[in-house]
């Protein structure tokens, strides 16, 4: 799948040394069968995260990042940690996230950054690398679009080389042979490995996982439980 190389951006370890047991936690607590885990009444109040805490070093506000949807100053940030293998990751793409986009990054209030986390094999590998070519192309998020848009069974083809290829056409990436040649590049392989890296040092077990302006969440969650989430920390920007 990748290899995992020793990490050393020094974010990373100050993640795993402060907080990592402390978001590790949080991340096995809320929803970690990966299904979409019931929270009555939404969860509690939340606490603001600082900017300077380790965790919030991990929202990268990257401009241009082709893997990434909405305002680079947006006031929230949503990292998502995905495998396109994923039955869970399918049903929030298909549910939450068309939600998501049209209440709060329409709105210019949340951003979306997506991490790939291939854990599920071969095909997932596949299609974290291809998800990345069809970027390079201003292609990703049709691309995620068309991926998740139907459920399938894990290494089924659906993300075999030609599988790819034929989402890739239909996300409508322009240059086909150009897309080939991304998905095969190192510059590939280290997006993916920089993103799983990153993911595994957090202590993410399970996918989809996410992370709300450091706060976790784990599972594909209704849109509800987000907006709650959202919410609160809209509230809190506004006070200050």
């Amino acid at each position: 799948m990748f290899s995992r190389k020793k990490q050393s951006a020094l974010v990373m370890i100050v993640v795993a040394l402060v907080v990592g047991a402390m978001v590790l936690t949080g991340l096995t607590s809320i929803g970690g069968s990966g299904g979409a885990a019931d929270q009555e009444g939404g969860p509690d109040a939340l606490a603001p995260i600082s900017a300077e805490d380790p965790v919030r070093q991990l929202e990268r506000r990257e401009a241009g990042d082709p893997l990434a949807l909405g305002e680079q100053d947006a006031p929230v940030v949503m990292v998502e940690y995905s495998d396109f293998q994923c039955a869970f990751c399918g049903g929030y793409a298909r549910g939450s996230y068309p939600a998501l986009v049209e209440e709060y990054v329409d709105a210019g209030v949340l951003r979306i950054e997506f991490r790939n986390f291939p854990i599920f094999g071969p095909e997932s590998d596949t299609a974290a690398r291809a998800a990345w070519a069809a970027g390079q192309q201003g292609r990703f998020w049709e691309f995620y679009e068309a991926a998740f848009a139907e459920d399938a069974h894990r290494d089924s083809g659906k993300y075999s080389v030609d599988g790819v290829r034929e989402l890739a056409e239909q996300a409508g990436v322009p240059d086909l042979d150009r897309f080939g040649e991304d998905l095969d590049s190192a510059e590939a392989g280290e997006s993916v490995e920089r993103d799983a890296t990153e993911g595994f040092e957090l202590g993410v077990e399970t996918t989809p996982a996410f992370l709300l302006n450091g706060h976790p969440v784990v599972g594909g969650q209704r849109p509800d439980v987000f907006r709650d989430i959202i919410d609160q920390l809209l509230e809190h920007d506004g006070q200050n």
